[in-house]
């Protein structure tokens, strides 16, 4: 059997499809599954059984859960960057994945998990993810710090060779309508685009870029996927990785690219960006791939004029993968 936690949020119930399509269903899913939008990301999925994180990592503490898993994928957490608090985010994201680790290597069984881009900060030591570089990061939130001090747990405990740790950078594509504020920008303002003909981007603060010049390594779902299947299939390739596209895109590309989409002519407005985030705002991120293209991966990534497309074709209506 598979543990999959997370698994009723955009990239775990993306990645429950792909094991569904390969052929894999006895899966465990854990998450909280209390949000109605987030249970609709388990229709027509196949799985054995749910059960409460809470009561999953309870379990797991208190010595009583007795199943054997073959494989642990551990997606889930609290992926905000608005949450300021911290004690909450340190006992969900990081000491929920020390335990379950833990308890991992007790096991003796392989453990995936999410790590994230936001662990970067401001870029000031670059992107990569060679191990004396995530030593030196300074993640510019609480939710990035979470994911960082797991990364510093495996590194400093010498794990790497026992893990696989994948760092997500802008993903987006279906199965996210729950996710509010932390929503893709192709999400939030698809309705904008299609009703209004028009679409809002934060103005920039910073001199080296011009408004809508921000840049991001944006990268699609469905890339991600297959890159986790990638590693699910060789067990011998261990360590942190990035998952981004390794290019950075402007968001007036992606911007663009919805309005092509609609065969609509560009019109995009600059507002202010909200305080809470206006002094930690990632104006640039591009992963260093040449790891993950080291571990043999060497599928090329879906462009992003592509990918939004692509998406836009879910989004008119509101399928899910």
């Amino acid at each position: 059997m598979i543990l999959l936690t997370g698994a009723a949020g955009f990239i775990g119930s993306c990645l429950l499809s792909k094991l569904n399509n390969e052929g894999f269903d006895d899966i465990l899913l854990v998450d909280h599954f209390g949000n109605p939008e987030k249970k609709r990301n388990l229709e027509n999925k196949k799985f054995r059984d749910l059960l409460d994180k809470s009561d999953f990592i309870n379990k797991i503490r208190n010595g009583s859960y007795k199943e054997r898993f073959e494989m642990i994928l551990h997606i889930g957490a609290c992926a905000s960057t608005l949450n300021t608090d911290r004690e909450y985010m340190m006992e969900n994201n990081y000491q929920y994945s020390v335990d379950l680790l833990k308890y991992a290597l007790e096991k003796k069984i392989p453990f995936y998990y999410a790590s994230s881009g936001a662990t970067y900060g401001n870029g000031e030591f670059g992107f990569s993810d060679d191990d004396s570089v995530t030593k030196k990061l300074k993640p510019m939130n609480v939710y990035g710090l979470s994911k960082h001090l797991f990364d510093l747990f495996i590194i400093e405990n010498k794990l790497q060779d026992k893990t696989v740790g994948f760092k997500f950078f802008n993903v987006f594509g279906p199965n996210e309508y729950h996710k509010e504020n932390m929503r893709s920008l192709i999400c939030k303002k698809f309705d904008d685009v299609k009703n209004k003909g028009y679409l809002q981007l934060f103005k920039s603060y910073n001199n080296d870029y011009e408004d809508g010049h921000q840049k991001r390594d944006f990268v699609y779902i469905k890339d991600i996927t297959d890159i986790i299947y990638y590693f699910l299939n060789n067990p011998s390739k261990t360590g942190i990785y990035n998952l981004g596209s390794g290019k950075a895109s402007t968001w007036i590309d992606v911007a663009e690219a919805m309005f092509e989409y609609f065969n609509k002519r560009s019109n995009i407005e600059y507002v202010e960006m909200p305080s809470e985030i206006k002094n930690n705002y990632q104006y640039f991120t591009q992963a260093d791939i040449s790891k993950l293209r080291n571990a043999g991966y060497k599928k090329e990534f879906t462009d992003i004029k592509t990918a939004v497309k692509d998406y836009c074709a879910y989004l008119e209506k509101k399928a899910y993968i």
